[in-house]
């Protein structure tokens, strides 16, 4: 019986081999590894072909439940930024008695632009313990500054209207409920500090008007 001899590679196909094997192990690693896994994409062709589409920088990844987390550069709000400042005193105006007849139940959508760079205010009229509830939403998942807050309604103008924050953060969305504290302006100041126009859907439901 012949003893088997396993065939012998020539030593210059073993070189061609591994040659071969490293050219296509870096252009793998410059063409989708780089771009998808660390947002780097020297050549272009990664943004070209998609890969560039899966790279999630730390600072905007999700959470275990999958929600956008907070970025890190967001500034940190302080309790001082709620309402008005020390030097605004609380209108009498504020403790009357309310209404015997409230405002008559309404639901309205509207988009408000918040200009890039710029910040804007929504707000609807409340009469004392009306009720709402209130959506409001970003139309591309933008984040946004916002102010939730309401001005109590004086018989005298002022300077400086006094007013009380509800809810300060940073989001693409809200959902919630409002008793109204006092007769007043009830609502929103938007602040977009990014280089595009932001368009806001709210939806209202409740005693209120525009």
């Amino acid at each position: 019986m012949s003893e088997m001899k396993p065939p012998l590679l020539e030593k210059n196909k073993i070189i061609k081999a591994t040659l071969i094997s490293l050219i296509v192990g870096a252009l793998l690693l410059v063409i989708a590894v780089l771009p998808a896994e660390y947002g780097m994409d020297p050549t272009g062709v990664g943004k070209l072909i998609g890969f560039s589409k899966l790279y999630v920088p730390e600072e905007s990844g999700t959470n275990s439940l999958g929600v956008m987390a907070t970025n890190s550069t967001t500034p940190l709000i302080k309790l001082e930024k709620a309402g008005s400042g020390p030097n605004v005193e609380r209108p009498a105006e504020a403790d009357n008695p309310p209404p015997t007849t409230q405002l008559k139940s309404r639901e309205d959508e509207t988009k408000v632009v918040v200009p890039a760079g710029k910040g804007i205010e929504f707000k609807i009229d409340m009469l004392k313990y009306g009720k709402m509830k209130y959506e409001w939403t970003t139309a591309n998942g933008e984040v946004l500054y916002f102010d939730f807050h309401g001005e109590v309604k004086q018989e005298k103008k002022v300077k400086e209207v006094y007013f009380e924050s509800y809810t300060i953060s940073s989001s693409n969305n809200m959902v919630g409920t409002l008793l109204a504290p006092y007769d007043g302006k009830h609502g929103w100041f938007f602040r977009n500090t990014g280089n595009e126009d932001v368009t806001v859907t709210l939806r209202l439901k409740g005693q209120y008007s525009l």
